[in-house]
């Protein structure tokens, strides 16, 4: 089932016209997060469902080009029950399925709200891209950009849609920075200078706080989707 996609965004958190179902109900909140391969999207998306899951109800829509690997892991971390975890396989450049022609992710999304709904919010996971992915605004609401430490302290100053537009940016892997060469201080200035007022979380999922940072982030979003739905 589709819905009527008459897309009107105004900003980062603007409320689209399809935000309601066809039955009137409001439908979920649609947070995509991308980054390129091995960045922690994963990973991310798991303790994200950990620190949601027992206050929100929630889904997850993954993408992989060949495989269901990253939805394998996510069932078998057991972060949520299996029938609210969805595999797209993309079968070509991940670009394709999030921007391009999003209407398998669109399936996926709204199969899951018919099947477990009414959810207050779904992750869609790219798969492993490059710094120019970026989600259609036809797909999500805002956009989670996932790049980490060891790929070099230098990807927040080389820019890139998904650096420099997405609505959260997360540096991950900060414990990696002492054995890797990466200069967190000068990364948050990249970041800074590339994206003005737009967030930056950095956060490592094996120290500190983990992923609290974001989990408050998106809480915010929806409680700003809802006010606006």
């Amino acid at each position: 089932m589709h819905l009527d996609h008459d897309h009107t965004h105004d900003g980062p958190g603007a409320v689209s016209a399809d935000a309601l179902r066809p039955d009137g109900s409001r439908r979920a909140l649609r947070i995509g997060l991308g980054g390129p391969v091995g960045s922690g999207k994963t990973a991310t998306v798991a303790a994200l469902c950990r620190a949601l899951r027992d206050e929100l109800s929630l889904a997850v829509v993954t993408n992989d080009i060949y495989t269901r690997e990253d939805a394998e892991f996510l069932l078998r971390e057991a972060v949520l029950p299996p029938e609210r975890i969805s595999a797209v396989e993309t079968g070509a450049c991940p670009h394709t399925a999030i921007r391009d022609d999003i209407s398998a992710n669109l399936e996926a999304v709204e199969d899951l709200e018919d099947a477990v709904g009414p959810l207050d919010l779904v992750l869609v996971e790219s798969g492993g891209d490059n710094l120019t992915a970026t989600f259609s605004k036809g797909l999500v609401d805002a956009q989670i950009f996932v790049i980490d430490v060891a790929g070099g302290d230098d990807i927040p100053r080389k820019g890139g849609p998904g650096v420099t537009t997405a609505d959260l940016l997360v540096v991950n892997k900060t414990d990696l920075a002492p054995y890797v060469g990466s200069d967190l201080a000068r990364m948050a200035a990249d970041a800074k200078a590339q994206r003005a007022e737009l967030p930056v979380v950095f956060q490592s999922l094996r120290s500190g706080p983990g992923v609290t940072d974001v989990a408050a982030w998106v809480r915010a979003q929806l409680a700003a989707w809802t006010a606006r739905a």
